[in-house]
Parts: C-alpha cells; structure tokens; sequence
C-alpha cells in the first residue's frame, strides 16, 4: 500500500508530501493523524521550517467523502474535529511554515494552506472552499484575517472558485512562484528560517497569531453537530 505521507528531513527543514495523488490527495483520518503526529513531533526536534505540499495533480481536494455515508455522524464530526487540530497545530507552530500549492484545491486542502505562514502556489493554482455550502465552519476565521472579512464572505457565502492571481491579491497566498523553482525556493527559505534564534522565532510567530483556537474549535463543533450533517453532505455533493 502507498504511504499516504512522505516524509523527509534535511537539517532543520521538515517536508511533508501528500501522497495520494490517485484521488487528488484528499484528507483523510489516517492522513490527518500522520500530519498531526508530525507537526506535534516536529515542535520537539528543532525543526525550523515545515513545508506541506502535494504529489500528482494538485496539493489537496480537502475532507476525503470516501465511505462517509457507512460512518457514523458522531465519527463524522470527530474527523472534522481533528482537521481543524491539525489547522491549528499548523497555523500556531513554533517554527516557519510553508505551503506549496498547485493544481485545483478544495476546503480543507485550502485551509491548510491557509495556516501557514508562507503561502506559496503555482501561477496555474485553483482554490475553493465549500464547506459552507453543507453549513460547516471550517478555517473561516482564518481565512477572514488573511483577505479581510468583505472578501471573505464573498468567496465563502459564494462558494466561488478564485485563482492564483487572485489569491495573490487579496492576501491570501505571499508569493508566485512556477512549481519548477520551487527547489530553489525551499533552499532559500530554510535559510532565512533560521535567522533568528529559536527563542526569537517562536516569540515572533506567538506575537503576530491572535490565539483564537478555542473560538474556532467551538464554531466548527457547533456547526458540524447540527442535526442532519449527513444529509447536507448528501444534497451539497448532489448539487
């Protein structure tokens, strides 16, 4: 069976490729948890950048919906649960983050790109976040702080699809860059990663992320325990 995860540390830099590139690298609970286990373990072992990207066509199409229908709805919302843990363990890190994106990416492939600090895709890079569309808050605090709260509720009430050029502009990605650089690229930012001292860069990254965890945590429970969970997904992926 192919590992959901590629892992691969040089020094202090941590790379860590979703590996499913079959179905578009979609999140699901096996993956969350080994994204989870070493984020938490990288916090540990000195590392000093994490870079997330994706293997195949994209970085991530998002929740994985496969067999979601046998899952119980109390599983269901545990999964949302952990996704959102992994948001946060991604988005408060003591340590430079870095996503590289390319492809079309979905909801939570989105969100995670979204909680890193350096937002990095391919010119040709597609984004959209749907959950609201099934009545799920998930990242939408996050994504407001990046883009502002006016285009926020545009593209997430909407459900609309907006593009690399785009997200450049409104803030949600830092940079362009064709995927061919992006060795080079890593290169540079594993450098400048380690500039500061570790105590410094872990003062900074606290300094600079209005810790609202527990807020986000309890608007996306609240949101995924409404009754009938299953029947939104159902009419939201017949539509």
């Amino acid at each position: 069976m192919m590992d959901e995860l590629l892992i691969e540390r040089d020094g202090t830099t941590l790379t860590l490729t979703l590996n499913r590139p079959d179905k578009m690298n979609p999140l699901s609970a096996t993956l969350v948890e080994a994204l989870l286990a070493q984020v938490h373990e990288a916090a540990e072992s000195g590392v000093r950048l994490l870079v997330l990207k994706g293997n195949g066509r994209n970085f991530s199409a998002g929740f994985d919906f496969g067999g979601y229908e046998e899952q119980s709805t109390g599983d269901l919302v545990l999964r949302f649960i952990r996704i959102e843990q992994l948001l946060q363990a991604v988005r408060y890190a003591p340590f430079d983050t870095l996503a590289l994106a390319h492809g079309r990416n979905f909801g939570a492939g989105v969100d995670l790109i979204c909680s890193c600090a350096r937002r990095i895709a391919d010119p040709a890079a597609t984004f959209r976040m749907p959950g609201l569309g099934f009545g799920l808050v998930l990242g939408t605090r996050r994504y407001a702080e990046r883009v502002g709260p006016t285009r926020a509720r545009a593209i997430l009430g909407d459900g609309l699809v907006f593009d690399a050029k785009e997200a450049m502009a409104d803030g949600f990605l830092t940079r362009l860059s064709p995927s061919a650089e992006w060795t080079d690229l890593v290169s540079t930012v594993s450098e400048t990663a380690t500039q500061l001292a570790p105590e410094a860069a872990i003062s900074l990254y606290a300094a600079t992320a209005a810790d609202t965890r527990s807020q986000d945590l309890a608007d996306l429970v609240t949101s995924a325990a409404r009754p009938g969970l299953k029947e939104r997904i159902r009419a939201y992926r017949a539509a």
